[in-house]
């Protein structure tokens, strides 16, 4: 997808009134524009890095596409922009639409029996396809109207040309339990049930 110019004045105009998702100390990171759709900005963290080469929102481009060639729903990425301030660039897309499991679990009447096989499902697809999400968690796998699984946050994540190896299953494991503690979700979330199935 080409890169095209996004001056000042129209970057503003797009953001009018949109809602910030994100921030962090440099100001604003995600945007959700009036029409729905998703303005993801990517800073180049150093003067000098790979993303002179390679722009981290061009690696977020090339990973949605990945998934959807592999038939694993993603967010619909519209457009590619470089912005005036130097080293960034930004992404239009279309949100894969759906609530995160995060939000699911936290609803009354929620239980992980009527999850957790499909998600099992969707984490041991990932990794027979050699798909290498290290921020996979509960805030980035999307349960569509069609009650089908799929990722967002797509920015984090490798291709490997053959299955993940034990390794790499174990390590992808390891940081789903991290976030499991993080958001103190270890009373619902039947965790030793996930890693037995990924790793037995």
């Amino acid at each position: 997808m080409q890169c095209s110019r996004l001056p000042q004045v129209d970057f503003n105009q797009l953001t009018l009134d949109a809602q910030v998702l994100e921030a962090d100390s440099f100001g604003a990171k995600v945007y959700r524009l009036k029409d729905g759709n998703i303005l993801k900005l990517f800073r180049r963290k150093r003067l000098i890095s790979s993303a002179l080469l390679r722009p981290y929102s061009q690696r977020f481009i090339d990973n949605a596409l990945q998934l959807e060639k592999k038939g694993i729903p993603t967010l619909k990425v519209l457009k590619h922009y470089k912005l005036d301030a130097p080293g960034m660039t930004a992404v239009l897309y279309k949100p894969l639409p759906g609530d995160t499991l995060s939000y699911l679990s936290r609803q009354p009447g929620f239980h992980w029996d009527q999850r957790l096989p499909q998600l099992v499902a969707l984490v041991r697809t990932l990794h027979k396809t050699g798909v290498y999400f290290r921020s996979l968690h509960l805030g980035n796998i999307v349960v569509t109207p069609e009650q089908t699984m799929g990722l967002i946050d797509v920015a984090d994540m490798r291709f490997m040309r053959a299955p993940l190896s034990k390794r790499m299953v174990r390590r992808n494991v390891q940081h789903f339990a991290r976030y499991i503690a993080r958001e103190k979700l270890e009373a619902q979330f039947p965790l030793a049930e996930l890693e037995q199935a990924l790793l037995g």
